[in-house]
Formats: C-alpha cells, structure tokens, sequence
C-alpha cells in the first residue's frame, strides 16, 4: 500500500473521536438540563436592559463563532486537540507507541510461525515416509498377486490385487492431503520471510521518525498549528502523523493476515489423522477459503505463485532448505515513500 491509496481516518473514526462524542453528547445534554433549569433566573434578568445586552452579545459571540470559518476552525482544533489529549491518558494513539507494539507483536508471531513451521514439516516428513511405503507395498501385492495367477491361485491373487487397490486409493487422498500441506509451508515460509523484513523495516521507521517526529511536533507548536488552520495551510505535524498512521494501518493489516493464516494452518494442522490419512473438513474448508481469496498483502501476487507450485508435481518441495531474508529492491525502506 502507497501513502496515495491510503484514506486517512476522520476525526469521528479515531479514538478520540469516540471520546469526543461522548464528550459532546455529555456537553449537550448536561447544557440543555442546566439551561432548562435556569430559565426562571433567565427570564427574570432579561428584563433587566443591562442584563438583556450581555446576553445578546453572548448569544452574538455564539453565532459568529458558528458562521466564521476561521472561527470554527479554530474552536474545532482546539477541542480536537484536547480530546486526543484526554483519550492518549487511557489510550495508546501515539502512531510510533503503535508501531512499537506491532514489533513486539511480530516478534512474537515469528516465534508461534517458526514452531508451526517445524511441527508442520515433522508431519510432512512423516506423510512422505507413509506414502513411500505404501507405494512399496502396493508394488509387492502386485508382484503377489502376478505370482498367484502364475500358480493359478484365484483365491490369493485377488487377496493381494484387492489390498493393492486399497492401498492406491488411500494413496490418492495421502497425496492429497501432502499438497495441501506443501501450501501451509510455503506460505509459511514466505511468511515468514517477509515478515522477517517486515519487521526490520519496521525498527529502522520507529527509530528514525521517531527523532524527525520530536523535531517536527518541536518546531512546529500547537499555537503555530491552530494558525496554520485558520490561514487554511496544511498543518505539518497532522500531515507526518497522518503518513505514521498510514503505515500504522499497513502494518495492522499484514500483521492481522499474518495470525488469520496461523490460525488457519493451525487448525488445519490438528485435524489431521495421519495414521488414517484423514482429515476434518473444516480445516480444508479454511484452507481453500484463504486460498479463494483474491489478495494478500504480506505475500502480494506471489500468493497464487505459491499455491500453483505446490500443485505442481516437477516443482519439488525441499523440506530440508533453509529460510532466507528476502531482499530489499535497492536497499529501500518499504514505507520510505509514505513520508514523500
């Protein structure tokens, strides 16, 4: 995802917004109950002439406040900046505090993927031996069989013939099941690997705008932001936090596939029998549920990549080889352009 395809949250969206509608609906009604209350005194000192004039210069203030776009928007930023204020107090909405927490949550997924990963390849190290045997046991049945009809044994032929058939045919749904294993690991994998990246992309942002944020949010003070706004310029602070956001949201999303897919893998995983070469439905369902879905943003268009090598019976699977860093296209930072 580009900074440009990014659309920004409203106001109302964010979790300030949510303190702010109730701040508002609290204002509201609580003005309302001490207007309704204080009518009578209200009533009483509009007939006073003085009184009467400090109440329609009020109200005056009031409606300028209201049709003044200058006006409005400075009102709205500083009640905006208040309630973002009151909500970071109970709230984590710092975009960098964010990111930081997205690192030790991939962290974490790494470790749980890289057990997955293990355990997976245990089960299809273990599928393939049983297949292999198998395809050995049909070949002396067959032999067996040959022999009985040789030595006229109809009895012993179709004995051996029969268990051969048995045997391909529980080798039809062993294969079955190992391709769809083979796709949980090299999703895995490249999951893997790419979150590896991910993640150290991640750290460098955090680390450098971190700093460039300090400096930003120091130069430009909350009085010379509200100017900004009233003079209709963009407000540079908003607009780096905004970008930090943009890439908050990024992340959010391909950490989010990320635990969708391990739970998937997961669950698949445990529903497998493989001493019966079987396994329950739910899980496949899972499995080719995510594979019908159109897009992924950790895997992009190298998700149906995947699944069509695995599927692929010249394209061969090596169990044995190891993980690797996939490389950065020029050595750039991915989110490096959100902040252009």
């Amino acid at each position: 995802m580009e900074m440009n395809d990014f659309k920004p949250k409203s106001f109302w969206q964010r979790p300030e917004g949510v303190t702010g509608m109730i701040f508002l609906a609290a204002v509201l009604i609580g003005g309302g109950y001490l207007l309704f209350a204080a009518l009578p005194v209200l009533i009483g000192l509009a007939q006073n002439a003085i009184y009467l004039t400090l109440m329609l210069m009020a109200l005056a203030g009031l409606v300028y406040v209201i049709l003044d776009p200058k006006m409005r928007a400075l009102v709205g930023y500083s009640y905006k900046s208040f309630m973002r204020w009151v909500t970071g107090l109970f709230v984590q909405i710092d975009p960098i505090g964010i990111l930081k927490s997205y690192v030790e949550d991939l962290q974490d997924n790494l470790r749980n993927m890289n057990k997955q990963m293990n355990k997976l390849r245990g089960q299809m190290h273990q599928l393939k031996e049983i297949i292999v045997n198998n395809r050995k046991e049909i070949e002396s049945n067959l032999q067996l069989a040959s022999k009985a009809k040789d030595q006229n044994n109809q009895a012993m032929m179709v004995l051996k013939s029969r268990k051969a058939g048995r045997l391909k045919e529980s080798n039809i749904r062993l294969d079955e099941l190992y391709k769809k294993m083979e796709v949980l690991y090299r999703v895995l994998k490249r999951m893997y690997e790419n979150s590896e990246i991910l993640m150290e992309d991640i750290k460098d942002q955090v680390e450098l705008k971190e700093q460039e944020r300090k400096a930003i949010h120091a130069s430009n003070s909350a009085m010379r932001s509200a100017m900004s706004v009233i003079q209709g310029d963009k407000d540079k602070r908003a607009m780096f936090d905004e970008a930090l956001e943009a890439v908050a949201d990024d992340v959010s999303q391909k950490v989010g596939e990320m635990e969708r897919f391990m739970e998937v893998s997961a669950n698949f995983m445990d529903s497998i029998d493989l001493q019966n070469g079987v396994f329950e439905e739910e899980g496949l369902e899972m499995l080719e549920k995510w594979e019908k879905e159109s897009f992924s943003k950790i895997l992009g268009t190298e998700k149906q990549t995947l699944i069509q090598q695995a599927n692929d019976d010249m394209d061969e699977l090596d169990l044995n080889a190891p993980l690797k860093m996939p490389e950065r296209v020029g050595h750039r930072n991915q989110y490096d352009s959100f902040f252009e």
